[in-house]
């Protein structure tokens, strides 16, 4: 199920008694245990039914003995444990656990693997606990993982698609009573994505800078999260493709700002660039200037101007930019040269493409 789905079921009370939340990404998972953690405590005192574990730190023993405790005055208790992937073998590669062996206690019991004894628990769960299981990943193959897939109560949190962000940032910033433009809110997404922590942050910030209902515009973005806007991004690309290095220099120099190291910079030329590449597509299979311009997700009276900065480039000048926009990431994020530098190389050598 979508973080979505488990926050909905959270929302409406029908909670399940197993949940394996699986990904990367911080915020959905935080959003989907807060919720679940809030749902299962609803009719009880605050904390009193509640234990957290860490898998590798707290024996299984232990989480299963709290996951079977009956409740104390609240209908549900609430169990969770964070980071399963410590409880896997590494010398099992990734492959499910090995066969379960006899316990050195003898007996003839059987030894299970934390994770599998999580499984077997997920097969018959006490009704009055809800156990959340919290993983950045676990192999496939695990048996509780194919167990959440069949059963249903398997949470995917992993990072948005780019092309998800700017519908994502647009109901954020719905949800906070803003109206932002789809080409504002991809532009954010660029320099902003793709964590989704990050993300929201911006958003909030952005929120509270414009205003009660007031729409989210490039301005604010500028102001609020990078110096640069989409106007003097488009001025720039625009002198690189006119092989004007002298404006594009003094275009860069007024926009660069020392304190984010160039990234957010080098995002917004990547996002200008990507969406040349969707106006030329666009343009090539037939489409006039104001349809490309719609079609590439800019606004359609920029596409006149536009079609006469793609029409002066050849065919390769627009892959050779992306790639040296990526080799300019990896610049930014590795040398040891300033990043001002770094990207006035970036601009000479987008001149020559």
């Amino acid at each position: 199920m979508t973080p979505e789905d488990a926050i909905a079921e959270a929302t409406g009370g029908k909670l399940r008694p197993v949940y394996l939340v699986l990904g990367e990404e911080r915020l959905l998972i935080d959003r989907v245990v807060t919720a679940l953690r809030e749902a299962a405590g609803k009719g009880g005192i605050a904390g009193f039914n509640e234990d957290k574990f860490t898998a590798g730190e707290s024996k299984i023993e232990s989480v299963l003995g709290a996951a079977k405790m009956v409740p104390m005055m609240a209908p549900r208790r609430f169990v969770m444990v964070r980071g399963l992937d410590r409880w896997e073998k590494k010398e099992s590669d990734g492959d499910d656990a090995p066969a379960p062996t006899p316990s050195a206690k003898g007996k003839g019991k059987i030894e299970l693997s934390p994770l599998d004894e999580l499984a077997e628990y997920a097969k018959d769960p006490p009704p009055t606990t809800v156990m959340v299981l919290v993983s950045t990943k676990l192999h496939g193959q695990r048996r509780l993982v194919t167990a959440a897939k069949k059963g249903g109560f398997l949470v995917s949190c992993e990072p948005l698609a780019r092309d998800a962000l700017p519908r994502w940032i647009e109901n954020a910033a719905k949800e906070k009573g803003h109206r932002i433009a789809p080409e504002v809110a991809d532009m954010l997404a660029e320099i902003a994505g793709p964590e989704l922590g990050y993300v929201s942050d911006a958003v909030e910030r952005l929120s509270l800078y414009v205003g009660d209902r007031a729409p989210i515009t490039e301005d604010a973005v500028a102001a609020v999260v990078t110096r640069v806007r989409q106007s003097s991004v488009w001025a720039l690309v625009d002198a690189v493709g006119r092989r004007n290095l002298a404006i594009a220099l003094a275009i860069l120099a007024d926009v660069f700002d020392p304190r984010d190291g160039g990234l957010k910079l080098l995002g917004a030329v990547a996002w200008s660039v990507r969406q040349l590449m969707k106006f030329d597509s666009a343009l090539r299979g037939g489409l006039d200037p104001r349809d490309a311009a719609l079609k590439a997700g800019m606004s359609p009276f920029k596409g006149s101007d536009t079609a006469r900065t793609v029409r002066a480039l050849s065919p390769a000048t627009l892959p050779a930019w992306l790639r040296l926009l990526a080799e300019t990431d990896l610049a930014l994020k590795s040398s040891r040269r300033t990043a001002q530098s770094i990207l006035e190389t970036m601009l000479v050598e987008m001149c020559k493409a």
